[in-house]
């Protein structure tokens, strides 16, 4: 099962790839992030971990598994029977930026997590890239 979104935003890439590398600040660019920790500390990168709090979720352990710095990374959480995996991706645009965030659920649990939380799911991607986009182009103008 996959969710994904995309939208153009005014601001750079390399703005966007700071607000997406810097998951410690997700809770106050989206509604959908209560609480992010780092397990690690320096720069995001392979196999650094944070814990997680959603709101109406328990608390979750991501991982990183792929990153292509100033582009893209993947992050992943387990939990018996289903893996998660998220995607954010920047990628240059005509009018700035194009950023892409993708949630993909795999395991014998997929279908029945897709069917009870995909409506959710999909609303709770749609609400953090509305945040990343804000908080770049908020950003881009305090810097005008």
């Amino acid at each position: 099962m996959e969710h994904q979104v995309r939208t153009t935003v005014d601001a750079a890439p390399e703005d966007i790839w700071r607000l997406y590398v810097d998951v410690e600040r997700w809770p106050e660019i989206s509604k959908n992030t209560s609480e992010v920790r780092r397990v690690d500390s320096g720069p995001l990168q392979v196999g650094s971990e944070a814990m997680v709090r959603q709101p109406g979720l328990p608390r979750a352990r991501w991982r990183v598994t792929a990153l292509d710095p100033g582009r893209s990374f993947t992050w992943e959480t387990t939990s018996p029977g289903l893996t998660t995996a998220g995607d954010h991706i920047v990628e240059p645009g005509e009018a700035g930026s194009v950023i892409t965030i993708g949630l993909r659920l795999r395991g014998p649990l997929a279908g029945v997590t897709e069917a009870l939380l995909g409506r959710r799911v999909q609303r709770s991607i749609t609400m953090e890239m509305e945040g990343f986009r804000q908080a770049a182009e908020r950003g881009k103008r305090a810097g005008s």
